[in-house]
């Protein structure tokens, strides 16, 4: 199964790093109370853990919707030294 996030709405990539042991509801409340912005509105939110070999994707469709992937061998390029959350465009999402 193949998934386009940007097919699901507006994509932000949280820069920093995120503990992954936080599950829905604790990452819907930091999109809220740090970044200021609505984990409600369709939008899809991508964290990175530490170790940047895992990431999870947070979307609101009808319900929550939480995806956990881990990579053997592989380290993400991800934002490292701010909390911001950048908007992707489809183009750099896909």
């Amino acid at each position: 199964m193949t998934i386009q996030l940007s097919d699901l709405g507006q994509v932000y990539l949280v820069c920093g790093k995120t503990d992954m042991r936080q599950g829905i509801d604790s990452l819907a409340y930091l999109i809220k109370s740090q970044h200021e912005l609505d984990p409600f509105s369709g939008s899809v939110y991508l964290f990175c853990g530490g170790q940047r070999d895992r990431f999870k994707v947070l979307w609101d469709g009808q319900g929550f919707w939480l995806l956990y992937k881990r990579f053997e061998n592989v380290q993400l390029a991800w934002p490292r030294h701010s909390d911001d959350v950048k908007a992707l465009t489809a183009k750099q999402v896909d």
